[in-house]
């Protein structure tokens, strides 16, 4: 990939390139809001047995562990993994499409009946929540939770394929190279470094001034990790200080 050199604006394109940004922005909000909306957050043992036992549940999935071992990528969402045996993590979406989850090894009372194959769970809890599924008549609603939505997915899909066309075939890059907007759009998570870039860089427009030097492309690798690893810190922050309703964080 060349870094370019500033050419002369298109005037053609200048025009529709205002109303691209502005839909490009809007995007990326309902990607971000519905990935907040969607995003696993905790629950009580009491909470999802009364979730359970009353139907709300319209998909659920077992597991040991959330894969938080990754960066997290452009709207990511941590997914619940399994070893085999079924617990003791326990996720759920209710009908307004939120996920919950909680850990069936917390609890204070369960009964346990012989409705369900015990030797399967991990303990008591999560057979107790096995035997409200199994009463409600939602067994076949077991599997995985599909994170992030199909929404999110098509709506990051889109994002990437526009950013990255503009800044590998369009014009070239006034404020840094496009080595340097590429590593910085493709590492900075949940979409934030495509926003830097459409505040910062402004393709086909007349009023883009032109600057003697460009940031580089090592320069957009280096602020991108540190980027991911300054985020990733003010998320923990915010947690502690919110909670899990308003930062979700699972496996935190």
């Amino acid at each position: 990939m060349n870094g370019g050199a500033p050419g002369a604006p298109a005037a053609r394109t200048g025009r529709w390139w205002p109303a691209l940004r502005l839909a490009l922005v809007l995007l990326w909000l309902l990607a971000a809001v519905t990935t907040w909306w969607t995003a696993p957050r905790q629950q009580g043992y009491d909470q999802a047995r009364t979730d359970a036992a009353a139907g709300r549940v319209t998909a659920f999935q077992w597991g040991d562990r959330w894969d938080v071992s990754s960066p997290p990528r452009w709207f990511d969402t941590p997914a619940l993994r399994s070893s085999g045996t079924l617990g003791p993590l326990f996720a759920w979406r209710t009908p307004d499409g939120r996920v919950h989850w909680t850990d069936t090894d917390r609890f204070d009372e369960v009964t346990i009946t012989d409705t369900v194959d015990d030797g399967n769970y991990s303990g008591p809890g999560a057979v107790g929540i096995a035997q409200d599924l199994r009463a409600s008549g939602l067994e076949r609603r077991a599997g995985a939770l599909h994170l992030p939505t199909s929404v999110v997915i098509w709506a990051g899909f889109v994002l990437a394929a526009i950013s990255f066309g503009v800044v590998v075939a369009g014009p070239a890059p006034v404020r840094g190279t496009r080595w340097f907007w590429f590593w910085l759009i493709s590492i900075t998570p949940y979409g934030l470094g495509l926003l830097y870039w459409l505040a910062r860089e402004h393709p086909w427009s007349t009023s883009a001034a032109h600057v003697g030097r460009r940031d580089r492309g090592i320069l957009g690798l280096g602020l991108g990790i540190l980027a991911s690893i300054l985020i990733s810190l003010v998320l923990l922050a915010l947690h502690a200080a919110l909670g899990d309703r308003w930062v979700p964080q699972p496996g935190t």
